[in-house]
């Protein structure tokens, strides 16, 4: 067997686990293997990218015979993934894990003895498999890769082309250590690292705590989003991936490795009614709004993590996730005018004011309220970043609504009637044109059909749950953009029905019907949704209501923030809890 010989098969979605450090993060499959890594940082070039080309894309590989996966979960509430083997010949335990805010970044694998010999495989291919590694063998059980990684290994290395593997014989323990520096002790490093990641893992998870209904699937959510957020600055990323396709083999294939202000009100909102101390939610208010106090004019709808516009949209020469193409980098909705990012905004804002007695970064909240005071006529993108540009409802709601709330923080009562005054002007405007004929909310003005985003409407409080409208809305969402209780979304420039379910949009019908106190339903919803989270707790974006294939990036936050905030009105709602404070 050559050595980058990669298997043809791509790997499920569904079978994925996430290590991370808070920088950056790896996905593994259920046989151990490392299929995506882009060391340092969440949105850098790749070394390991097989999940959308396992023939060129690079793997750190466990080639094993005679033993299958069992089982794996996290240690505890951190980062550190024990994943279970087992045969006729006796068990093994794979642990996987970054070090966190230890003397060294990169990547660790401990292996308890194995009854079986196998084989690891390190295959890197830098900068999305566009260039040759540069591989050099320093001592037997030491090689670097690309001049700055260092690769440690408890056996002897051995080079094989443009790829590194180690023989472990059975019965014998093992560990490696992919590393961005030079290491001294490795084995003994490995034992500190781990033990002092464990302990940062606790006490980043002790600053958020929640007790109630559906506590494992919320708990996994939140590691989920806790392992998605960029320490150095606040920033949660969308997703960990890049061009996962919406439609296997077709051409909706984005980066998600970015910060979107979209997301920003309902990960905030999460957080902290999660039962959170407020110190992630603000330091993401804090990455929003120092980025936007810096852009010149306040349009943009994502953010790269070093708190710049995201650049435009580069392909690359890989296979694609199930030949799905393109494969690409950047994000080619940098610029558009979304008023639901500066909306989300101000919603996180007022989420954090409100818990918190707090007006930080005010200057900033009232830059983009008069922007949208002076834009919100024009016609945008929409939620969906869509390219024709409308008068999208959604859009329109959420800007009326959050200059309602951000008024309620501002001491000048020319500037707070200013914003209630454009709110109403808002709210008016959507009642006199974005009703369809049936007498449903219409996607934008003047058009006759409805999006799963107007569900959110009565739970952002811009109207009642059993108005005539929403009732309206409900029943056409009902019968002809849901199925087993999974709801698509409506899309302008592109058919829908050939999209998965959208998770997110799921959840948020499920959180309606908890203002409507319909408990069967909740339920049904959420069990529908449920369907769609693993082992680990990973959410895609969509999925296939038929196949049950998963269709998108992943893990996407917005799903896992859309459940948290669902569960916990739920929590709420039913058992009678009030929020903590």
């Amino acid at each position: 067997m050559t050595c980058d010989v990669m298997t043809e098969q791509f790997t499920p979605l569904h079978d994925l686990a996430l290590i991370g450090d808070r920088r950056t993060c790896a996905l593994l499959d259920k046989r151990g293997s490392i299929v995506w890594y882009c060391p340092k940082r969440f949105d850098n070039p790749s070394l390991f990218a097989s999940l959308l080309d396992p023939q060129k894309g690079g793997a750190w590989t466990l080639e094993m015979e005679e033993l299958e996966f069992k089982e794996r979960a996290y240690l505890e509430d951190s980062g550190i993934l024990q994943t279970h083997f087992s045969g006729e010949k006796g068990k093994l335990l794979l642990e996987d894990w970054m070090p966190l805010y230890a003397r060294f970044y990169g990547i660790c694998r401990k292996l308890s003895p194995s009854p079986v010999p196998y084989r690891m495989l390190l295959s890197p291919r830098p900068n999305y498999a566009r260039q040759s590694p540069v591989l050099e063998q320093k001592e037997e059980k030491h090689a670097t890769l690309e001049f700055d990684f260092h690769f440690y290994a408890s056996h002897p290395l051995v080079m094989e082309q443009d790829s590194i593997y180690c023989q472990v014989p059975a019965g014998e323990e093992a560990w490696f250590i992919l590393a961005e520096k030079a290491v001294d002790n490795p084995k003994e490093m490995l034992e500190e690292v781990r033990e002092l990641s464990l302990k940062n893992w606790r006490e980043i998870a002790s600053h958020i705590t929640y007790k109630g209904p559906y506590e494992e699937e919320v708990r996994k959510s939140l590691r989920l989003l806790r392992m998605l957020t960029y320490a150095e600055n606040g920033g949660i990323i969308a997703a960990a991936t890049t061009s996962l396709p919406e439609v296997i083999g077709g051409e909706r294939n984005y980066d998600y490795r970015y910060v979107w202000l979209r997301d920003a009100a309902m990960i905030i909102s999460a957080l902290a009614r999660a039962g959170s101390d407020g110190e992630e939610e603000r330091k993401f208010l804090s990455f929003m709004c120092s980025a936007m106090h810096r852009i010149p004019a306040p349009v943009v709808p994502m953010l790269t993590l070093d708190t710049q516009p995201a650049g435009t949209q580069q392909a690359l020469d890989l296979q694609g996730y199930k030949n799905s193409k393109p494969v690409e980098y950047g994000n080619g909705a940098s610029d558009q005018l979304q008023l639901d990012a500066n909306s989300n905004v101000l919603i996180a804002a007022k989420v954090i004011y409100n818990r918190y007695d707090t007006r930080e970064h005010w200057e900033t909240i009232q830059r983009l309220a008069n922007f949208l005071v002076a834009h919100w006529q024009e016609p945008g993108h929409g939620i969906w970043e869509e390219t024709p540009t409308q008068h999208y409802t959604s859009s329109k709601v959420i800007a009326s609504i959050s200059l309602k709330y951000i008024a309620d923080h501002s001491t000048d009562e020319e500037e707070k009637k200013s914003w209630q005054d454009t709110s109403e002007e808002i709210k008016a405007y959507v009642e006199d044109n974005c009703i369809t004929s049936e007498g449903a909310y219409a996607v934008y003005a003047g058009s006759e059909e409805v999006d799963v985003s107007a569900i959110l409407f009565p739970i952002w409080g811009f109207n009642d749950a059993d108005s005539g409208a929403m009732l309206k809305t409900v029943e056409v969402l009902e019968r002809e953009y849901c199925q087993d209780h999974l709801y698509r979304r409506h899309l302008v420039e592109f058919d829908s029905s050939k999209e998965g379910a959208f998770l997110a949009g799921t959840l948020w019908v499920a959180q309606y019907w908890v203002m409507r106190r319909e408990w069967n339903k909740v339920e049904a919803i959420l069990g529908a949704a449920l369907r769609f989270m693993n082992d680990v707790g990973i959410m895609p974006e969509e999925g296939d209501p038929v196949t049950e294939e998963w269709l998108g990036n992943l893990p996407q936050t917005f799903v896992h923030a859309s459940l948290i905030g669902t569960v916990i009105d739920y929590k709420h709602a039913r058992y009678g809890e009030e929020e903590e404070e």
